[in-house]
């Protein structure tokens, strides 16, 4: 892991931190972080925790000498950044890389979780010196990718022997397992992470993969639930239950289109659930899905008009 402050050529501080605004947020943001990782705190005047936290912030990236940067977004002042990545509530802190938001959390959190935060952000951009590990964990996503699980599963296991908090070898362990269909041992897996990496992004989306596992198991046959739908469009559980089924089936856009449209027609229907599950599909892929990024942006057209 890369230790901060090991570089002793820092950059000045108005070189790491800077106030960003819907003028300059895809150059200072989305397009910086395909080169360092950007930080983004997003507050406001009147926020009583934006003032605790927004230092902490600031002192963290400072401590990491040029491994990361931080933005600061004024809600008040910028409001369709905000509502165009769905933040509801500040202090709202999201990590970029590679223009994409790889990591986040919202509200006051303790210093070292500021501290732990800023470091698995740059560890997610690289920041592990650990280059064997990354050369054997990309071999065991592509065994996984080519339907060896169980090799993936042995290869991830391995791994962890010499990196037991190596996120993404947890996260791929738990996947693996679950490609095998044995979804109780992926759970245990997942339950059993260290704290320090129990919330990386790696881990979400296992966790999210999961879920959609064990849905899976109970969803119910396509042909019937298409056709429940187009006899009564407002069968909104129905719906819901086509959209399962076909994510189930591998059908993921289609999966996707069918709880937009069930969130058109009534976002409150059972406390949110269209909402919660199109987030849930999107944890479980990869952030530059074409799938997420389409999915995302519809959502928000949909939440902001």
């Amino acid at each position: 892991m890369l230790e901060l402050g090991q570089n002793q050529n820092a950059p000045a501080a108005a070189d790491l931190i800077k106030d960003v605004s819907e003028v300059d947020f895809m150059a200072e943001v989305v397009e910086a972080s395909k080169t360092v990782p950007v930080i983004v705190d997003f507050w406001a005047p009147w926020c009583g925790p934006c003032k605790t936290l927004g230092p902490a912030l600031e002192a963290a990236v400072t401590k990491a000498k040029g491994a990361v940067k931080m933005a600061k977004v004024n809600v008040d002042e910028n409001q369709m950044i905000a509502g165009q990545l769905q933040v509801q509530s500040i202090p709202t802190v999201l990590a970029f890389w590679q223009g994409q938001p790889i990591d986040g959390f919202q509200g006051a959190v303790a210093g070292s979780e500021v501290d732990a935060f800023v470091a698995r952000t740059v560890d997610a951009a690289g920041g592990d010196s650990s280059g064997g590990l990354d050369e054997a964990v990309a071999a065991a996503e592509e065994m996984l990718d080519e339907g060896a699980a169980a090799d993936a599963a042995q290869t991830f296991a391995a791994i962890l022997q010499e990196d037991p908090v190596n996120a993404p070898a947890y996260a791929g362990l738990a996947r693996a397992h679950i490609a095998l269909d044995d979804l109780d041992q992926a759970e245990a897996i997942l339950n059993g992470a260290p704290a320090e990496i129990s919330h990386a992004p790696e881990m979400e989306a296992a966790h999210a993969q999961l879920e959609l596992a064990r849905q899976a198991a109970g969803a119910g046959p396509v042909d019937d639930l298409k056709a429940a739908v187009e006899a009564d469009p407002d069968n909104l559980q129905a719906r819901f239950d086509l959209a399962q089924a076909l994510h189930a089936n591998g059908q993921t856009e289609q999966a996707v289109d069918e709880l937009l449209e069930l969130f058109r027609r009534d976002r409150e229907w059972n406390d949110g659930a269209a909402k919660q599950q199109l987030f849930t599909i999107f944890d479980a892929l990869k952030p530059n899905d074409p799938v997420v990024l389409n999915g995302r942006r519809k959502l928000s057209s949909m939440i902001f008009v």
